[in-house]
């Protein structure tokens, strides 16, 4: 398999984690299948065979001192820039994850922060802290009632 066959395989191997998140959220198949560190065993398998074939000593030289210029040299390879990309998808699918659960727990609306998420990591996780501090704030009683709600479901 090509690098450019890994990278194209990685990016969909994730969509359908992601589209089970954000559209059939409390499907008890979604569940059963988020509990499963197997995707994570996957995508970081492909990662780890990527980062020993992109490893030179200049990008272990590189990586061990980081400064812009020599990260930006580093990611215009092939490899590397793929390496990259699926250290991305591995750690915004399972931070991706971690919001899910946070929703199923708390009962939280998690929707738009999963979107952000899959498209944008970061961006995601500050949209659940934000959603998940303004929930509390201002909607206490609605939060505790309805993770009595999603816990009741789970159990039946």
């Amino acid at each position: 398999m090509t690098i450019s066959q890994l990278f194209n395989v990685a990016n969909l191997f994730v969509l359908p984690f992601w589209t089970l998140m954000i559209l059939l959220p409390n499907w008890k198949v979604t569940r059963q299948i988020m509990e499963s560190y197997l995707p994570f065993v996957l995508l970081a398998g492909a990662y780890l065979y990527l980062f020993i074939n992109s490893i030179t000593p200049e990008n272990a030289q590189a990586l061990s001192n980081p400064q812009l210029a020599d990260i930006a040299r580093l990611f215009a390879e092939e490899t590397a820039a793929a390496t990259g990309w699926i250290h991305f998808l591995v750690m915004d699918l399972f931070v991706g994850r971690w919001i899910y659960w946070e929703g199923q727990k708390t009962g939280i609306w998690t929707i738009h922060s999963l979107a952000l998420c899959l498209f944008a990591g970061p961006l995601g996780l500050l949209s659940h802290i934000l959603t998940y501090w303004i929930a509390k704030t201002f909607f206490p009683k609605f939060q505790q009632n309805e993770a009595v709600t999603v816990e009741e479901k789970a159990m039946s």
